[in-house]
């Protein structure tokens, strides 16, 4: 039967729908902060290279990248609800997979899984609001919802933190099972299915390019920190990978309903927003990863009092997304995330300066001052995508922008990743030359890039192990440096961009909340 949403899901059901959503979005944006602090546990445990930790955290990222936009495509054909009950029973699966790993490549494997569960998840959860609420309920609805993904990513360190020190790395994972079945539970007795009658086909050819050439991308990057950036695996993975992203571009433009409409790259404004999203994660939230290995295995804290330092980051970020919400209709959004971007680019500055009697006290006014940046980035970056094209393209203008963080996030945990590892091997063959461990460096590079600096020093001969030491905890503090001297460039630099390219006059719409999928005059609603 076909009615208008409004008039047929009654009033309790439309909440039921929020509160639904809303925690299966938690769960899903939890995982991408929670596991950060629980990487040297996950180490220890599986005696995993830090390649094998990047992929821990890329793999999750590449498959929600690939997958978000034709997840929304199918969610329009088939039902959303039913995409996204589907997508919530392959996070739960995920989840359970990963708190069961037995090796480090398993759980990477499952991680996968987790991120194909969560593009449906997110890629169905503002089509779903936007179709059950209108009017002052409909602001309720994405106020709730925002305020949703702020406190996920948080709580996520801490949380993570508690759980990996009092219980285990494994209960990370599996405490999303609960709370996921309840989700799934919500959804399939309490929301309604509703689907958009003129959707086109999903594009099967953007979908394999696209995810093809991310894939071997971050291959190439991860390898390339173990192998150098000139051995065969390396440059046959990148130049694959540059072949099929062309062919992705050519595929675009070619076909009648792409994934992604390349026309959109004409308002400056909406390019600035995803140079924004790739930049935001490929600067702060990449670094993050390395800054929690050095507050756990050089400076000797535990998983939850990691979490706890690293709320100067998220406590300061929540409260500046909150300041910068009720300035948004005031301010140029040029205004707000040039200048954002500026001031995370001096937070990653004061994080630098790292020395080998530094303390962890060294990293707060960086950490504060970062949050302040990334709390003005985020609220107004969703305007750069839907507020520049028309109501009909708000849902892929939404999605793009989405992937592009995932991009960044993948790229640039696996860039700075093979920067330090080789950063780390060049300084300590210096550091040991004419030392009895200098025939070892390789070795040693590999185990101090993967956090086991502590376990390096105990292994060693008691002669050499004052020399060693000094070695092995300068060249990591070296390495943190110069990976986030290259953040904080990159930070500048698309902020540069911003301010240039964003415009006032390309935003088209006012007035949508932010990401809201807006279709043809009717929607397809069925029962529950």
């Amino acid at each position: 039967m076909t009615v208008q949403a409004e008039t047929r899901i009654p009033e309790t059901g439309r909440w039921w729908t929020l509160v639904a959503v809303c925690t299966g979005v938690f769960m899903l944006l939890l995982d991408v902060t929670i596991v950060n602090v629980a990487l040297p546990d996950i180490q220890r445990q599986f005696d995993a290279s830090l390649s094998g930790l990047q992929w821990v955290i890329d793999a999750y990222a590449l498959s929600l990248a690939a997958l978000l936009l034709t997840a929304g495509s199918l969610a329009d054909i088939y039902g959303r609800r039913k995409v996204f009950v589907i997508g919530t029973a392959l996070f739960t699966l995920g989840s359970l997979l990963c708190g069961l790993a037995p090796s480090i490549e398993f759980l990477a494997i499952a991680r996968a899984g987790q991120g194909i569960g969560g593009a449906a998840m997110f890629a169905t959860s503002l089509a779903i609001l936007g179709t059950t609420y209108t009017g002052k309920d409909r602001g309720v609805a994405f106020g709730a919802f925002g305020a949703t993904t702020g406190v996920a990513v948080a709580i996520g360190p801490v949380l993570g933190g508690i759980l990996t020190s009092g219980l285990s790395w494994r209960w990370i994972f599996f405490v999303n099972l609960p709370i996921c079945l309840v989700a799934m539970f919500i959804s399939m007795t309490r929301v309604e299915e509703s689907r958009n009658p003129y959707a086109g086909r999903p594009d099967w050819i953007g979908f394999v390019t696209f995810s093809s050439a991310l894939g071997l991308l971050v291959y190439g990057l991860i390898e390339a920190g173990k192998d150098g950036w000139g051995h065969s695996t390396v440059v046959t993975s990148l130049v694959a990978a540059a072949v099929l992203m062309a062919a992705f571009v050519v595929s675009q433009l070619r076909q009648q309903d792409p994934m992604f409409d390349l026309a959109l790259l004409r308002k400056p404004t909406f390019t600035a927003g995803l140079l924004a999203a790739f930049g935001v994660s490929a600067s702060i939230f990449s670094l993050l990863t390395y800054i929690v290995i050095y507050l756990q295995n050089v400076l000797g804290y535990s998983a939850v009092e990691t979490g706890l330092r690293l709320l100067f980051l998220s406590a300061a970020a929540f409260l500046a997304s909150a300041i910068t919400g009720r300035f948004m209709d005031h301010v140029p959004t040029r205004w707000l995330i040039g200048p954002g971007f500026l001031v995370l680019g001096v937070g990653l500055l004061l994080v630098i300066g790292i020395d080998t009697g530094s303390s962890w006290t060294h990293l707060i006014p960086g950490l504060i001052v970062s949050g302040i940046g990334v709390g003005m980035i985020n609220p107004p970056l969703v305007s750069t995508a839907v507020g520049v094209v028309a109501p009909a393209r708000a849902g892929m203008a939404s999605g793009v922008n989405s992937t592009f963080r995932q991009v960044g996030i993948a790229t640039g945990i696996a860039a700075l990743g093979s920067i330090f590892s080789h950063q780390v091997a060049a300084d300590l063959q210096d550091k040991l030359a004419g030392t009895p461990a200098a025939g070892q460096s390789g070795r040693i590079a590999e185990a101090v890039t993967g956090g086991q600096v502590a376990a390096v020093i105990e292994q060693a001969p008691a002669g050499v192990r004052p020399t060693l030491a000094d070695a092995a905890t300068s060249s990591f503090v070296e390495a943190l440096n110069h990976i986030g001297l290259i953040a904080a460039v990159l930070a500048f630099a698309v902020g540069a961009l911003c301010l240039v390219l964003i415009r006032q006059q390309d935003f088209v719409q006012h007035g949508a909340p932010s990401g809201t999928t807006v279709e043809e005059p009717e929607e397809v609603v069925t029962g529950a």
